[in-house]
């Protein structure tokens, strides 16, 4: 029998009609029977990271207690600039502090991301896994999931209409329940 999986997904883009945030709801739906998936929608409500603040302000110790509660995170995203945005990286700047009691800390992530040009958000994605190297985070490699022309996969409500990338998620959320596996202690 399968342990419970309980992952974590942050977006990283804090629009309400994200098609990253719904590529985690449609990640969500596909996930295997023992996995469930919560999406933290509270990025955007992290203060500017700030060295001189000695105390987590409440949103930031929340935030990182939902990183502690969860078996793995996986990050939705997009790229902004050929890099991840702005709100992304102050949530980890956030969660990564103290380093040797951050959340983050060893903690299995994934990564799956969207964009409408033909990167899918791989430039992104790839300064996203050079950021979790600072947490010794262990980042599942395969699948990737880099979505090209994101728009023409999902329709007006943000409902994912292309069965292929569907087939991707589902095969990316089996890899991401094994990789938690792996690294559980």
């Amino acid at each position: 029998m399968n342990s419970p999986v309980r992952l974590l997904g942050i977006c990283g883009s804090l629009r309400s009609a994200s098609l990253n945030r719904a590529l985690l709801r449609e990640l969500a739906a596909v996930l295997p029977a023992h996995a469930t998936l919560d999406i933290d929608d509270k990025l955007g409500e992290l203060p500017l990271f700030n060295s001189d603040i000695k105390d987590d302000p409440p949103v930031v110790a929340a935030f990182k207690a939902q990183i502690s509660a969860a078996d793995g995170v996986i990050f939705a995203c997009p790229e902004y600039n050929y890099s991840v945005t702005g709100a992304l990286k102050n949530g980890l700047d956030w969660a990564s502090r103290p380093p040797p009691t951050s959340p983050m800390r060893n903690k299995p992530c994934g990564i799956v991301g969207g964009a409408a040009g033909m990167s899918g958000s791989m430039r992104a994605q790839a300064h996203l896994r050079q950021m979790l190297i600072y947490s010794d985070s262990p980042t599942l490699n395969q699948p990737e999931v880099l979505i090209p022309k994101q728009f023409e996969r999902f329709d007006s409500t943000g409902r994912l209409t292309d069965e292929s990338t569907r087939d991707l998620l589902r095969k990316f959320g089996l890899a991401m329940v094994a990789h938690v596996a792996r690294h559980r202690s």
